[in-house]
């Protein structure tokens, strides 16, 4: 599986867990939300310091995003 499909999955996996919405989630890590809807899907490919935004506010470490 790709990376970018293996981040996507954990994002709204964790996302979903916290009780979430896209919406809010891009809110809280400052991107437009059809861009975490195409992360979510794939479909980007982020840097890192995308991943490191999401990782802190779902509270996981950014290795668990990618794994």
């Amino acid at each position: 599986m790709r990376l970018a499909r293996i981040l996507g999955t954990n994002v709204r996996k964790y996302r979903k867990e916290r009780g979430l919405s896209q919406e809010a989630l891009a809110d809280e890590v400052e991107l437009a939300v059809t861009y975490v809807g195409q992360i979510e899907r794939g479909l980007r490919n982020p840097t890192l310091d995308v991943v490191e935004r999401f990782a802190k506010v779902l509270r996981v470490k950014p290795l668990d995003l990618l794994q």
